[in-house]
């Protein structure tokens, strides 16, 4: 793809250029060491490296222009340098006119929220494809470009592979496409340039609070993906959830709610909720959902009025998403010979945790132990460790504290911090086993028949994060290991 810099300008918030905008880009990047000949280079300042200090290096490797919030003390000769306010966000502007702008072609929606974002975007893309779409998917499980899959490195795509992403669904004859939008992603402008047609709110709890700090930051950048959607968007919001007025304070949107409890314009409410699935009323309609718990009755609800949203037919809506399973990892569940149930979850935060295990709690006949086996990411926020283990505790039988992602961090350490929530009524329930493997291996021994496992944290991840490395593990395929040889 060949396209002139003055082409890639529009909307970009220029402040000033030297040089001329009549020269060809075939590439754009924010990592200098993927400049090539004919590239523009647009200088980033991230969390661990400030992509200024590579401009000159850009310029020698062949970039023709340079996007950057401040000039160079020396400018190389054939080089266009552009001055802008904020290059990050000049980045997913220019990123989306590389690309020929093609969130304008699709009907794009995002979904944004603590809790939710993984199993309401993938619903809605099962929906729409079961409805008869091409449908997208950008999600942190796995991305889809109708039934290509592509792999999912992180929750939302930095801008150019994002655009590229985009690009090659309207390519594939999409219609529309549903992703997650993350919190990192709306401060670091990875979706700056993109047309959103709506955007859904699920829920907001404590999370990422090492990345922003403090509660109220980490609310602002939830609110500020609704802040930026247009006059023709719409705006769904969870009113069960204080945050959701927030949510809509200032946008621009077309402004909606849904609610199990409070008045909303998309209603529900469950009659049963077993291990089998949930009957829910919907707006005066009956109907019977493969999904487990008063959590994912809210997934539904929110997917049920985005689909409406979208001017979708309720009855054909409701007869679909009441055949549909939930994403990978998300209350994934398998029941062992012996009758030991085993739960694998992506529950990380506090909230998530105990979401899941009042989940168990309601579907439980009363007599059964609940085992959790939980941990905690190293280098994310540490205020929820302690917390995240005091949860597990009020809720379950037994409770062993194991290694997650360490990633850098001592697992030990890790775990030490979670023991410092544990009140002392609590502390007999708690056992620490670091090794994950052991610790799956140790929680089906303990279980009798009748008995709920819950594997917390990882959920469809496949690997262990260990001092940098990503080695194999599966969750789900190791518990199922486990239970079956203790059958």
């Amino acid at each position: 793809m060949i396209i002139r810099i003055k082409e890639l300008l529009t909307g970009a918030g220029v402040l000033s250029i030297e040089g001329t905008t009549e020269l060809e880009i075939g590439k754009i990047c924010f990592d200098s060491r993927q400049v090539t000949p004919g590239s523009l280079f647009a200088a980033v300042r991230g969390t661990s490296a400030d992509g200024h200090q590579f401009v000159q290096k850009a310029a020698e490797t062949g970039a023709v222009a340079i996007v950057c919030e401040e000039y160079p003390a020396v400018m190389q000769d054939g080089v266009t340098y552009i001055k802008v306010e904020n290059s990050a966000e000049a980045l997913g502007v220019i990123a989306s006119n590389f690309y020929g702008n093609p969130s304008d072609k699709l009907r794009l929606t995002g979904v944004t929220g603590t809790n939710g974002k993984t199993t309401v975007a993938t619903l809605l893309f099962r929906l729409f494809e079961e409805l008869g779409y091409k449908a997208g998917l950008i999600s942190t499980v796995e991305n889809y470009i109708h039934n290509t899959v592509v792999p999912s490195t992180h929750t939302t795509p930095d801008p150019i592979s994002l655009n590229q992403l985009l690009a090659e669904m309207v390519d594939a004859g999409c219609d529309y496409c549903f992703m997650e939008v993350s919190s990192h992603a709306v401060v670091q402008h990875r979706i700056s340039g993109l047309k959103f047609a709506g955007g859904v709110f699920t829920n907001l709890t404590h999370d990422h609070l090492d990345f922003h700090k403090t509660f109220r930051a980490y609310l602002e950048a939830k609110k500020g993906f609704f802040d930026g959607l247009g006059k023709d968007a719409f705006a769904l919001v969870n009113a069960d959830d204080k945050n959701g007025a927030v949510m809509l304070q200032n946008t621009g949107a077309w402004q909606k709610t849904y609610a199990l409890k409070n008045m909303g314009d998309f209603k529900a409410k469950i009659i049963e909720n077993e291990l089998s699935g949930l009957l829910l009323d919907i707006e005066g309609q009956e109907v019977w959902f493969k999904l487990v718990g008063s959590f994912n009755a809210y997934n539904l609800l929110a997917v049920y009025g985005t689909a409406l949203l979208l001017e979708q037919d309720k009855a054909k809506v409701l007869t679909v998403l009441s055949r549909l399973t939930g994403a990978e990892g998300r209350f994934d569940y398998v029941i062992a010979p012996s009758g030991i149930m085993g739960i694998v979850d992506f529950a990380h935060t506090p909230d998530a945790v105990q979401n899941v295990l009042s989940t168990i709690h309601d579907i439980r006949k009363g007599t059964e132990q609940v085992i959790t086996i939980i941990g905690c990411g190293g280098d994310r926020d540490k205020t929820k460790r302690p917390v995240m283990a005091q949860v597990a505790c009020d809720w379950s039988d037994k409770v062993i504290l194991t290694s997650d992602n360490p990633r850098s961090e001592d697992p030990q350490e890790i775990i030490r911090e979670m023991e410092a929530g544990i009140s002392p009524e609590n502390k007999r329930k708690a056992l620490t086993i670091t090794d994950r493997r052991e610790a799956i291996k140790t929680a089906c021994h303990f279980a009798k028949p009748g008995d709920i496992i819950l594997l917390a944290g990882k959920g469809h991840e496949k690997y262990q994060e260990i001092k940098g490395v990503k080695y194999p593990f599966d969750d789900k395929k190791i518990l199922i290991e486990q239970l079956y040889q203790n059958s």
